[in-house]
């Protein structure tokens, strides 16, 4: 059965059309990650399906119940927010137990709920402490407690590493993760980073302009990109788009390759001079200005030497080179 289904959602501001029908199914337990630039529409959405913004139109459903018009606090879901929301006078105990000492649920229950939240997320021995004397990754643990002691049918992330450093995010990110796999809840986040989104998600749903760009796991939207939005939003370095003559010929309007799927030697399909090079111990990143063409980023391994002022070939892998049509579909054939 599908946990939340969102029919043709729509959101306009005046003139101004956020949302352009938006239609997706999240199967219950699964980890779906809406990704995309800032002003997409993304986070918009998300506060629709947690009823603190109403849609213009369309229907949102979880667990098969119209929840049009339903206050949040009906609607068995729980929000994590980027900013923690904790109540700094209260302990990390009470302020994981506040909503459902609110709902008058009974205080031995509540003290399980706790214990078995704190225990999931290694917080038993910081239950007495108020939020001033946390770190911001212990703080937003206490926030992901208040959601799990809720029982929610449906949890939602807003951008919730965002707050944290480098070092953080990535140990949070192992943390929800391993919290999705105990819980095998239902799990919606938003995030604009598509490091989080590869590495969380059963599901991607990437975004653009208040529109759905392509819905996949993340392999498929690495390997099979449907546009070329796609194809350079998914990826780290992004992937380098050429168009003009070059796309031309294989009669196309722009070609695309992953810094990743290029061949970097004496010759190639393209030539160019090494402007930059990052060197990050494992792999090493060349910038490579090519006359007529512009700026190549390429991905080698760390322990192969190329210097500043180098002039290398470029050559896509084999299959490697994606091709585009002028509206921006990926070609196939």
């Amino acid at each position: 059965m599908d946990s939340l289904q969102l029919q043709n959602i729509r959101k306009s501001f005046g003139s101004m059309d956020v949302l352009k029908g938006v239609e997706l199914d999240v199967t219950r337990g699964e980890f779906v990650v809406f990704v995309g630039p800032s002003g997409c529409g993304k986070s918009t959405l998300l506060r629709i399906i947690a009823g603190l913004d109403d849609q213009t139109s369309g229907d949102v459903r979880i667990d098969g119940k119209l929840m049009n018009g339903v206050p949040p606090a009906k609607r068995g879901i729980a929000m994590v927010f980027q900013s923690y929301a904790l109540y700094p006078h209260l302990t990390v105990a009470k302020n994981m137990a506040l909503a459902l000492t609110q709902e008058g649920v009974a205080k031995a229950e509540i003290d399980t709920r706790v214990a078995t939240a704190a225990a999931m997320l290694r917080l038993e021995a910081l239950l007495d402490r108020r939020p001033s004397e946390l770190s911001g990754g212990q703080r937003q643990r206490v926030a992901i407690g208040r959601a799990i002691v809720r029982q929610p049918s449906l949890f939602l992330f807003d951008e919730p590493l965002s707050n944290l450093d480098a070092a953080l995010r990535g140990g949070t990110r192992v943390e929800i993760a391993k919290l999705h796999r105990q819980l095998g809840a239902t799990m919606v986040y938003v995030t604009h980073d598509q490091i989080e989104a590869m590495t969380l998600a059963d599901k991607i749903v990437v975004m653009n302009g208040g529109v759905v760009e392509q819905v996949g796991r993340p392999l498929e939207l690495y390997n099979r990109p449907a546009t070329k939005f796609v194809a350079g939003f998914i990826g780290s370095p992004a992937m380098n788009f050429i168009d003009g003559a070059t796309a031309a010929r294989v009669n196309a309007a722009a070609v695309g390759v992953r810094p990743e799927h290029l061949v970097v030697g004496r010759d190639g399909s393209w030539s160019g001079t090494i402007s930059h090079a990052e060197h990050l111990g494992a792999d090493t990143m060349l910038y490579v200005e090519v006359p007529e063409i512009g700026l190549f980023t390429a991905r080698i391994p760390g322990d192969v030497a190329h210097d500043v002022g180098d002039i290398v070939g470029l050559t896509p892998q084999e299959g490697r080179l994606y091709r585009f049509d002028r509206e921006g579909r990926t070609m196939t054939g």
